[in-house]
């Protein structure tokens, strides 16, 4: 099992139901792929003064869990996956850090 760990950080802050919607985004593009075996998000729990720590800051945690490299590499080009990243990059500029790993637990 490997997992991929993505950070998401919107340039600008988004209202709640803005980011549900791309969380739904992002996990309904990934199961319909039918490579993940799991999708995971999460919202960034903000702690007072991170701001001024020169590091990207999390809006929201994206965990999505599939059986190999091969299969990850699969999920990303599955169809629809550019659709949503581009309309959603093009409403609310976000840049993501990532790490691919086996399971933390």
């Amino acid at each position: 099992m490997i997992h991929h760990t993505m950070i998401v950080s919107f340039e600008q802050p988004l209202l709640d139901t803005e980011l549900d919607h791309y969380l739904a985004d992002i996990e309904r593009v990934m199961l319909d792929s039918g490579l993940a075996q799991s999708v995971v998000t999460r919202r960034h729990l903000p702690i007072p003064g991170e701001e001024a720590i020169p590091a990207l800051i999390a809006t929201a945690i994206v965990r999505v869990a599939v059986t190999d490299i091969d299969t990850l590499a699969k999920a990303f080009a599955a169809p629809g996956m550019h659709e949503v990243i581009d309309r959603w990059q093009a409403r609310h500029p976000y840049k993501v850090a990532w790490a691919n790993h086996e399971p933390l637990a």
